[in-house]
């Protein structure tokens, strides 16, 4: 199974996550972010975003399928993932390889989003980066908000603006208890 965090940059999802993390010890986490840095690494992304990258589609989806093959093990994965497109492709393949995806979704207004963004540090040590991280996921506000209405049908949307453990609670809640997963 997959309990996949979604919502927009400062929404709180590594930090729901983490909370999951300690009350499901024997859950596995993966952020696909990492593969993102990966191929950054290796190819040119034009876009300045990975995801826009068939590949690191392709590679998240293969990842996942991996980890609950391997390891029989509950996967958190938290991570902004609103082009409808992308949720499409990447929540088909994993329901193809017959996994069950939870889907949840963090709702937090725009302006706490900001204060959230405005309040981290990306780069410890490096301002300018630090700021131009902030601009970049402050840019992408809108856009994530805007996505709640083009996610998947069954996708249960959260109070992103409550404690991480009450966020937990509900989670673990719909989890445990066989609520639908998302299709």
């Amino acid at each position: 199974m997959i309990v996949w965090v979604n919502g927009a940059f400062g929404s709180g999802k590594s930090t729901l996550v983490n909370e999951l993390r300690m009350r499901w010890p024997e859950a596995l986490v993966y952020d696909p972010e990492l593969v993102g840095y990966a191929l950054r690494e290796i190819v040119e992304v034009p876009t300045g975003d990975f995801q826009d990258l068939r590949l690191w589609r392709r590679q998240v989806a293969d990842l996942a399928v991996g980890l609950v093959e391997e390891y029989q093990r509950p996967i958190l994965v938290p991570m902004t993932l609103v082009n409808r497109g992308y949720v499409c492709e990447i929540f088909g393949a994993l329901k193809d390889a017959n996994i069950v995806v939870h889907h949840f979704f963090l709702k937090v207004s725009a302006e706490v989003l900001v204060k959230r963004i405005d309040g981290r540090s990306f780069t410890p040590g490096d301002h300018a980066t630090d700021e131009r991280v902030r601009q970049w996921c402050k840019a992408r506000i809108e856009t994530c908000t805007a996505a709640v209405d083009t996610l998947p049908s069954d996708t249960v949307f959260l109070d992103g603006e409550l404690t991480p453990g009450e966020l937990a609670d509900n989670v673990l809640a719909r989890v445990r208890t066989g609520s639908p997963p998302c299709a």
